[in-house]
Formats: C-alpha cells, structure tokens, sequence
C-alpha cells in the first residue's frame, strides 16, 4: 500500500524504478490536500514541479483528484450578475454604509468584481488565449490583437485619469500621458517593450500580478468615489475633453464589461449583461454623446443626410432612439444643433426612429458590432438613421 492507502497496479509500472531515489515524504504527504485544492499557493507549487517528474506521484495525484471530483464535482464560481448587488441592497437595509457608494460608481464596482470573478475562475492556459480588441476609426473597423494581461494592463492605463482626478497615484507615474491611447500604448510599451508593438501583451511580473495591480486600483477608485460623495463637479480630461466623474465612472464601467466579454470570447466562456439598472446608465450615457459624435461626423464630411441652418437656439430636427430591453427608454437626439435643448414638438416630429436592443446598443458604441447588424427597426429618413448607427460606432475607443 502506498501512504495513502492506494497499491499500484501489478505491472503497471507506477512504482519507484529500481535504483531511483525515494519521493520526499512531505510531497507525497500533500497529495491529499493538493488533489482537494487545498494546499497554499507555494506547496501546489512545489507539487506540481514534482508531479512533473515522478510518473507515480503523478498516477496519485490523478487518481486521488479524480476521486475528489466525485465527491464534489468542480462548477463555475461565476454568480448571476443581480446577486451582489442584492445582497449589498440586504445588507444595507440593516444597516447603513458610514460611507455608501455614489449611484454612478455602482456599475464600475459591480463590472470589476465580475471581471474579478471571471479572472479567478479561469485554467491556467486560458490566460494565455489571444483576445481580440475591436473599435472604429471614422468609418472603418479596426482590431488589434493582445493577451488577458494586455487587457488588463489597457484597463489599468485608462483607469488612470479618475484615479488622476481623485488625487491617487497614478499607475503610470507623474509624467503619464494625458490620453487614453497613448496612456495604453506606454503602459504596453514599458511593461513589454519587445513585443508591445506586435501584440500589446502585459507586464513582466505575469497576468496575476497584472490582475493584482488592476484589482488593487479597482478597490481605491470605488473608495475615493464614495469619499467624494456629491463632488460630482470634478472632471477627468478624456480625449481633450472634460468629463464630469460621474460620467468617467460609467465609461469606465461599461468598458469593463466590454472587454470582460472580450476575454470570455477569447476562451470561450459565457457572460452575461450587468444588471438593468446598470444597463440603462450606460444606454444613457452613449445616447448622451451621440448628438456630439453627429456634429463631429458631419463636420468630418461622413455624414449621409445633408445639414441644415437653424434659427439660435432651436433644435432643428430630431430623430428618435428607441432602445429597448431591461435598461431601455426613449432618446431624442437633436441633429442640427447638438447643444440645445429638445422640444416636445420637435421630439413629435422626429424624422427618423431608430430601434435597438440595450446591449446592442452598448455594443455598437464599443465598436464590438457593426452598424449593419446593430438596427432592430427604423422607420423614416434613412440616411439619418444610418449616420446615427455610424456616429454611435464612432464613439468606439481602443
């Protein structure tokens, strides 16, 4: 019998070759707690080096895991995404938080412990798959191929400028650049500047320290959120532009659930959307830019359906963004004026409708669809309702 309880196999050939020296004791002791993932992270290590070289180590621990397995078999640690937030609401109902979470910070908190969740729960060869970074540029796809840790690291980058704006450190150092491309490419280029170039792939302490780096800024972007509280005035320079924190918070929360999805896609995984509330701060918040990204697109020459001259201060012509779906509503979104105010009249007489499921919307302004693929339903002035789809895919970003 072995030390646990297993004789091998007569002829099998699992035991000690003759001359060879004795496994150490301690190894074989750790079996046990090794096969029911119970060992520290420094004794799996030691085990699965020597696993690597004694065949009857190795024909043990399979047997021991396999029978482990049986008597709880291994399932997926990913949670519905409803269930934190409410056993957080449970929890807050019996006693308040001495510090709570802005409203607008909820869903970065939330997408960066799925992310987390999603992090944990992977094989160790699936952090190396290559993951697939979509976006647009003017009117043209654009992709680039990286690694989870160079997600992870595009993250961190960009994570940066609320972490700026809160006064933390930034990952980056002082002299960061202030834009959000160039502050990835840097973060790429510094960590590997061998193959940043061909792949933006992450830095050299390997993709668990990029996730502890990126996790431990996660955490103290929430807590200076919710140390802010109603300080909502403060900006984050984004692209050249101010952006009220809140709204950095939400980008940000909708851009980790993005590239969530990238990486799940990259290995194959299922995941879901946030929750609904979520959802609709997000819907919001691109349906918010879009009369922006319009003007741009026409000024640039791209844009299908002709402008128009209006008096100051009026509107001019609206089209009507219908979205639906658990974060859905309706937008209306002026054409020729993208500052001003939208009317009841002019929301009546909107010359397009444009119609499109929640995530699809979010998708498409991520760059991660199509504007051919994105419209449920539109009725109307055709043209305008393809230079909304086009303009909401130009709000895609690396």
């Amino acid at each position: 019998m072995t030390a646990h309880g297993v004789a091998p196999e007569q002829g099998s050939g699992e035991g000690p070759p003759a001359g060879d020296a004795p496994c150490p004791p301690e190894l074989r002791a750790l079996l046990g707690a090794w096969a029911l993932a119970a060992c520290t992270r420094e004794e799996a290590g030691a085990v699965d080096r020597h696993l690597a070289g004694c065949p009857p180590c190795a024909a043990e621990g399979r047997r021991l895991r396999e029978a482990a397995d049986l008597l709880e078999p291994r399932r997926s640690l990913d949670i519905a995404p409803g269930l934190r937030s409410r056993v957080l609401r449970s929890c807050l109902s019996r006693r308040s938080a001495r510090v709570p979470v802005p409203f607008w910070a909820e869903p970065y908190d939330a997408e960066t412990a799925r992310l987390d969740a999603l992090l944990d729960d992977m094989a160790e060869a699936e952090w190396r798959a290559p993951v697939r970074l979509r976006w647009y540029i003017a009117d043209t796809a654009t992709e680039r191929w990286t690694t989870v840790e160079g997600v992870l690291d595009h993250l961190l980058a960009v994570d940066g400028l609320p972490a700026r704006a809160l006064e933390l450190p930034d990952p980056l150092g002082a002299g960061a650049p202030r834009a959000a491309v160039a502050r990835t490419e840097a973060r790429w280029a510094a960590a590997r500047p061998d193959i940043a170039r061909s792949s933006g792939a992450g830095t050299d302490g390997g993709p668990r320290e990029s996730r502890r780096i990126w996790r431990a800024q996660s955490w103290s972007l929430v807590r200076a959120a919710a140390e802010a509280g109603g300080r909502t005035r403060l900006t984050v320079p984004y692209d050249g532009q101010p952006c009220p924190l809140s709204d950095a918070f939400v980008g940000r929360a909708l851009a980790c659930w993005v590239h969530a999805g990238d990486i799940a896609e990259a290995v194959d995984y299922p995941y879901e959307p946030p929750a609904g509330r979520h959802l609709r701060l997000f819907v919001d918040l691109t349906a918010r830019r879009l009369s922006g990204a319009l003007a741009e697109q026409r000024r640039a020459g791209r844009a299908d359906s002709p402008g128009r001259l209006i008096p100051a201060g009026d509107c001019g012509r609206t089209v009507h963004v219908e979205v639906e779906g658990r974060g859905g509503g309706d937008w209306y979104i002026p054409l020729d004026s993208p500052a001003a105010a939208v009317t009841r009249t002019a929301a009546r007489n909107a010359v397009a409708r444009v119609a499109l499921e929640d995530t699809d919307f979010c998708r498409l302004a991520a760059g991660r669809i199509s504007p051919e693929d994105a419209a449920a339903g539109q009725e109307g002035d055709h043209r305008v309702v393809r230079d909304v789809l086009r303009a909401t895919a130009a709000l895609s970003r690396l």
